[in-house]
């Protein structure tokens, strides 16, 4: 074959990743190729050069070149070696398949040429050979990498405010800090944690005051850290000396490098970044952050921890609440001891209070409203259990009916109706069943919460008072909704559960203190009547009482 008359298309690739690591550049390609293109005197129409990986299908300027082939602009190739052009079986294939039908009519490398009349053994050994390289190279490449991250060294690039080493030896290379910004970005975790700054701020201040640069970007002129940037660095859990590996595994490896803040601090810096998800374990716990909203711009309210130290010694621990400022940074609302708004907690609670006379009436006024109600449900579970043994008796006579000829031809009602029939039967049967068994269930139940809530309408100041953070935080939460600090005052809106006690309270209370003795207000006809009229809005209580407040008080 004439190779003079064919046309060629040069083509030569460059990866930037480690499988091309000691491949000569592609201006090292393509001026030894057109040495080639002069010695043999070989026509070349056009040039394609590509900065990617070969070991998967996919490569755009590689597909263009082989589709113009395709249309006969070219019938062959000039390339270094034949692994610039494949690396993968699926492109490798496709280059034997054009050579052996002739689209392509000849393969030519710095070191041999490839013909249709060729042994495509030869072809496929290469092809093979490259693709083999490849899949060790990634074994090898990922057995350095989790021996890397045995060791506590985090892969790729280091965050902001460390330094990678790579003028260290294979191996050896570690993450260290950077001399000139960590400081700075230590500086930048101290401004979010006084909860005074948000990230715009603090990122302002690095641009306009500190003059901050990362490395990549001040060689490139000088520009600031982007504002994502400083995101980044407030959600890494790599400057508390974790981080995972690979990442969205769940898998987290402890660091060796010195990390810059600690557990604690990281974490309530996401407290005051409002993001989601189970926090870590950590020694500050705040019984009331995640229930209250700033009154004035409607961020959340969160809490941190001030230690005063005294010149004679003595350290004294604050707890401020205080807004986030996530929706507004210029928000005015000031910050609240936490000695303060548990007095004000406290003086709620006080102000709702009933009395131990009042709750024991109720309950046992509930519990006879619920006798009465049990002694109707009697008569309706009777009426229930009627019905389910008449449709059972509906279905067995359908069955009959539909069974007992010999001959379909002859059966009393068709395949079609029986089956709609006995569906529809069994459906009414199902629901009935599931009546009969939750009906006494739901009045017991019923019952049961009426007691906790009145129980908690009695006590659960004294319970406030002398609970652990977690009591407190369950009483709170069980108490209100939409609960906000406006001007330094905790407001709320009572549950309706509590706002129906509350609101009749006081004229139950006074129809108790006229009379002489509880046993009294209980055995006197005239008086139980006189309480029964004025406690009808027990009979709907239950009606009041949302499922939050029933998940929070069955704990308790």
């Amino acid at each position: 074959m004439d190779n003079k008359k064919i046309k060629y298309f040069v083509y030569a690739r460059k990866s930037s990743e480690a499988e091309d690591r000691q491949v000569a550049s592609i201006d090292a390609q393509i001026d030894e190729l057109e040495k080639i293109t002069k010695d043999y005197g070989l026509k070349v129409i056009d040039t394609f050069s590509e900065k990617q990986s070969a070991k998967a299908p996919g490569r755009p300027i590689f597909n263009e070149m082989l589709q113009r082939i395709h249309r006969n602009e070219a019938q062959g190739i000039l390339c270094w070696k034949l692994d610039r052009l494949a690396r993968n079986p699926i492109d490798g294939g496709q280059i034997q398949w054009m050579l052996q039908q002739g689209v392509i009519q000849n393969i030519q490398t710095s070191g041999r040429s490839y013909t249709p009349t060729d042994n495509v053994l030869m072809m496929s050994v290469e092809f093979g050979m490259a693709n083999q390289f490849i899949r060790d190279l990634s074994q090898n490449v990922k057995r350095g990498l989790k021996r890397k991250v045995s060791l506590g060294w985090i892969t790729g690039v280091a965050p902001s405010g460390y330094l990678n080493t790579p003028d260290r030896v294979k191996g050896m290379k570690i993450i260290i800090k950077d001399p000139e910004r960590f400081h700075l970005v230590r500086q930048m975790w101290n401004l979010m944690l006084t909860g005074n700054y948000t990230v715009p701020q603090i990122w302002k201040k690095t641009d306009k005051e500190w003059g901050y640069r990362t490395i990549k970007r001040r060689l490139l002129g000088g520009n600031p850290i982007s504002r994502s940037a400083v995101y980044k660095i407030f959600t890494n859990p790599f400057y508390y000396g974790f981080f995972e590996f690979p990442k969205g595994s769940g898998n987290w490896c402890k660091g060796a490098h010195e990390p810059m803040i600690t557990a604690e601090e990281y974490d309530q810096v996401q407290i005051l970044l409002g993001r989601k998800g189970k926090p870590r374990p950590k020694k500050h716990v705040f019984a009331f952050t995640g229930l209250m909203k700033c009154g004035n711009c409607g961020s959340a309210i969160t809490a941190e921890e001030k230690i005063k130290r005294q010149k004679n010694g003595n350290i004294h621990r604050y707890i401020y609440y205080h807004c986030t400022r996530r929706k507004d940074e210029n928000c005015t609302e000031k910050a609240v001891e936490l000695k303060e708004l548990n007095g004000q907690i406290n003086e709620i609670l006080g102000s709702l209070t009933i009395s131990e006379k009042f709750k024991n009436w109720a309950i046992k006024y509930l519990h006879e409203i619920r006798k009465e109600e049990a002694e109707t449900q009697t008569t309706a579970l009777q009426n229930k259990q009627g019905e389910f043994e008449t449709i059972t008796k509906q279905l067995s006579s359908l069955l009959i009916k539909f069974t007992s000829p010999d001959n379909a031809d002859d059966r009393l009602i068709s395949n079609k109706d029986y089956q709609e029939l006995r569906g529809q039967l069994q459906q009414k049967k199902a629901v009935i069943e599931q009546e009969l068994q939750t009906q006494n269930r739901k009045i017991d139940e019923w019952v049961e919460l009426s007691e906790r809530t009145f129980n908690f309408a009695r006590y659960a100041k004294v319970w406030f008072e002398n609970g652990d953070l977690e009591t407190k935080r369950a009483i709170v939460a069980c108490l209100g909704s939409d609960l906000t600090l406006n001007g330094g005052k905790l407001a709320l809106n009572l549950r309706p559960t509590f706002k129906t006690i509350f609101d009749n309270a006081p004229l139950a209370e006074k129809e108790l203190v006229n009379v002489r003795t509880y046993e009294s207000a209980l055995t006197t006809k005239q008086n139980a009547q006189t309480m029964s009229e004025r406690l009808t809005w027990l009979r709907d209580l239950d009606s009041n009482q949302d499922k939050q407040l029933q998940r929070l008080l069955s704990c308790h």
